[in-house]
């Protein structure tokens, strides 16, 4: 199926239910690596408009905000060289990541295919749905570091079972008009749940109005420029591997969900060269590195919204939000517990897509080098383990091994050297 682009007013709608999709994970990015989350907005509003430019026709209708991939490594390096120093230091990993789209342009997707096949990409996809599982469930029943205490502070009587009510209460209206709604409202399953879950979250009393009522109307995100330290640079520039993975698991994923294969139109080497871009001019302002998303891929697929001007709207809504306080302020004063049920849904989708990937492609799960692949990308992954030395873990750990034994494994048919 090919998307085409669009400019119509009521998409704007829709391209604010999908920066509502993308926000918990958009601003808990710099939340936990220490950027501020008004620059986070623009630069993934920015991220993704440089992104529609550079895949010249605007196809993809795809959005690009934080990375996870960096918390640790950015972490780590502001501690040890300072925060423009470890921005530096992303500024070169986006230029890396920018230079491995000129090898795909020159090699071509053949050369893609042939290190990242669907036996690599499947489970790559399965563990980026589910390793974001723990988080949706924990938001849901208010079970992280100190959920219940911050709900506690508003309504004393809160418990876990009713932000776990609260969270059903979102995603059983989402699916309600996911199945039932007509007209504009089917496009807009995900808004009605958390317009739904906000009200039953007041009637609770766990919607914090101090934030709105003390945010000023107009603020100007604190941008800061990078510095650049060769010891940060060296450190930063291999974490780029498990974005690059992660992007090209995300370009199948969309594809899948479309039925338009945008590794050939744009083209994958026009993608990664957005990406790259777009996290170089992140890091370039002090903000989060860009990668396209997993989750609002999800919302796309229940939607069937792939209009790609539905994500023009998203970002340019990203970049007002960044400066416009009372409205940051709302959105942030969403309990998660909203957003965690809806968020079950989304990650278990894109989880289903990973398999989806293994079943088109009719990966043979009788090739021992097959099951072998796909049991070492997926627990290393899911399981967290991580290699403090070069500081990759999780999905990009996972992704490696996966490409590694995918090049050096022998099929039943071939024998060892």
């Amino acid at each position: 199926m090919q998307t085409d682009y669009k400019f119509r007013f009521k998409d704007s709608i829709l391209g604010a239910q999908f920066l509502f999709v993308a926000f918990g994970a958009l601003v808990l990015m710099p939340i936990l690596s220490g950027l501020e989350t008004s620059v986070a907005l623009f630069t993934a509003g920015i991220g993704t408009l440089i992104f529609q430019l550079i895949c010249h026709k605007k196809v993809v209708p795809i959005f690009l905000a934080s990375s996870f991939a960096f918390i640790a490594p950015i972490g780590f390096a502001v501690s040890e060289w300072g925060l423009n120093a470890a921005m530096g230091g992303v500024v070169f990993a986006g230029i890396a990541y920018i230079l491995f789209s000129f090898v795909v342009r020159k090699f071509g997707i053949n050369f893609v295919n042939k290190i990242f096949p669907p036996v690599v990409i499947g489970p790559v996809i399965i563990s980026i749905g589910l390793s974001l599982s723990v988080s949706s469930v924990q938001m849901a029943t208010a079970t992280g570091a100190g959920a219940l205490e911050l709900y506690q502070k508003l309504n004393p009587n809160f418990t876990s079972n009713t932000a776990l009510l609260i969270a059903f209460i979102s995603l059983l209206v989402t699916l309600l008009c996911i199945v039932f709604a007509k007209g504009f409202m089917k496009l807009i399953p995900i808004l009605c749940g958390i317009v739904v879950g906000y009200i039953v979250a007041c009637i609770y009393g766990i919607v914090d109005f101090e934030l709105i009522k003390n945010a000023a109307w107009f603020a100007v995100p604190n941008f800061t420029f990078p510095e650049f330290k060769f010891e940060a640079i060296v450190y930063m520039i291999p974490v780029v591997i498990a974005p690059i993975i992660e992007h090209i698991g995300n370009v199948i994923a969309i594809s899948n969900i479309t039925k338009h294969d945008y590794t050939k139109t744009p083209g994958l080497e026009n993608t990664l060269l957005g990406d790259g871009v777009a996290t170089t001019v992140a890091a370039a302002l002090a903000g989060p590195p860009c990668t396209t998303y997993a989750e609002v891929s999800g919302a796309v697929r229940l939607t069937r919204a792939f209009n790609p001007a539905i994500m023009t709207w998203s970002a340019i809504a990203a970049i007002i939000l960044a400066f416009v306080g009372k409205l940051n302020a709302l959105i942030a004063s969403i309990p998660p517990c909203v957003l965690g049920g809806i968020m079950i849904l989304l990650f278990g989708i894109i989880a289903s897509i990973g398999m989806e990937t293994l079943i088109k492609n009719r990966v043979d799960m009788d090739e021992p080098r097959n099951m072998v692949i796909i049991a070492l990308v997926l627990i290393p992954a899911l399981g967290g383990m991580t290699l403090d030395f070069i500081g990759l873990g999780g999905i990009g750990l996972g992704a490696i091994i996966g490409v590694i034994l995918n090049l050096i494994l022998p099929h039943s048919s071939e024998k060892p050297e």
